[in-house]
């Protein structure tokens, strides 16, 4: 089993879970987060003095997925968050233990 953390764009999140949802993938973790990278960051104004904000927001999506279907996983989530621009996020992946289903006590695969 591997875990999938993408950091994605907030207007691409509909897109993302739709395409995720219509493959089969139901079974998600959406949180709002904030982050700078390559983006740096934007200007705003307050009070006519501008303020450099270097965090924006971002959201973050955690998928836990058996193994054969991690690469479809990561396709979907890049074709559907992609604008080619700085900022649209990174994906990473992770080697995960084990998993329990806490109401039927089922592990690993069928736990998903």
């Amino acid at each position: 089993m591997k875990k999938i953390e993408a950091i994605i764009r907030p207007s691409k999140l509909e897109e993302v879970k739709t395409a995720l949802s219509d493959y089969g993938i139901n079974g998600i973790t959406i949180t709002q987060v904030s982050g700078c990278g390559l983006q740096k960051g934007q200007t705003e104004f307050y009070r006519g003095n501008p303020v450099k904000l270097n965090l924006l927001p971002k959201i973050k999506i955690e998928i836990v997925a058996k193994n054969e279907v991690v690469e479809d996983i990561i396709g979907i989530i890049v074709d559907n968050s992609k604008t080619g621009k700085v900022g649209d996020g990174k994906i990473f992946i992770y080697e995960v233990a084990g998993a329990i289903r806490i109401r039927t006590s089922e592990t690993d695969n069928e736990a998903l």
